[in-house]
């Protein structure tokens, strides 16, 4: 059931950390890998040849989701050499870890942009591409709706993400394609790095995970793996928690 051989996956910022984790377990079961990537070039390219090497095609595309020129280009890269996309996966992220009142509307709009308005436009450009149906998926936090220190613009722009999942559900089910959320509890990831109380965060978390160990990236992946097979045929619109129960404690 997790056989997904020749379909075509595009996973945004996926050159390490979640996305990294994504893109090799999908390609463990057949599926041709677009690696998107910022600026951590030898990151995709360190990705793209473990993904070759489970003997998936990959094509690794340096591209800003928050600039609609970058991701224009980026498609027409995906038409040229597969002519289709079955997968996309919103996951690229950022924003900037500050107290409410040091925050501009520059940061507000910057954590928007990327985390959460690049889906409109990464869905809009894969419909015409989603031909057989498809899935779409994007990753968020449970910042988005717990209060985080210094996670504010972030945390709201999750949230905005959670909140257009439903919406595109709603105007893609018909179009045979299946759009939900993955929340994910604490990973560490080079993402947590940049968090200055991280140690306090990972501890806490573990203390408060009833199965007694953090969420790891494959974890995060290999939900999306079940996301993207038949096994979830009747799962759309919806946020999937993936945390060892950490959310559920009060």
């Amino acid at each position: 059931m997790f056989n997904l051989q020749g379909k075509v996956a595009l996973v945004t910022g996926s050159s390490r950390g979640i996305g990294k984790a994504i893109v090799l377990r999908l390609a463990e079961n057949g599926v041709n890998i677009i690696v998107n990537y910022v600026r951590h070039r030898r990151d995709a390219e360190e990705t793209a040849a473990l993904i070759e090497k489970k003997g998936a095609h990959c094509l690794v595309v340096k591209a800003n989701v928050a600039n609609d020129d970058d991701v224009n280009k980026m498609f027409d890269l995906i038409k040229e050499k597969y002519g289709r996309l079955d997968i996309l996966v919103s996951n690229a992220a950022s924003g900037v870890l500050k107290p409410v009142m040091e925050l501009s509307s520059r940061h507000w709009n910057w954590a928007m942009d990327i985390n959460a308005r690049s889906l409109l436009t990464l869905a809009q450009q894969s419909l015409p591409l989603m031909v057989d149906g498809g899935r779409i998926i994007a990753v968020s936090s449970l910042g988005s709706v717990r209060a985080v220190e210094n996670y504010t613009t972030v945390g709201a722009s999750k949230a905005a993400l959670e909140s257009l999942v439903r919406h595109l559900a709603v105007e893609f089910g018909p179009k045979g394609i299946l759009v939900n959320t993955i929340s994910a509890g604490a990973v560490d990831t080079e993402a947590l790095k940049k968090f200055p109380n991280r140690e306090e965060i990972l501890s806490t978390a573990l203390q408060r995970t009833p199965v007694g160990r953090l969420t790891t990236s494959e974890d995060v992946a290999d939900l999306a793996l079940f996301l993207c097979s038949p096994l979830a045929n009747m799962i759309h619109g919806q946020t999937v928690v993936v945390d060892g129960g950490y959310s559920i404690r009060a």
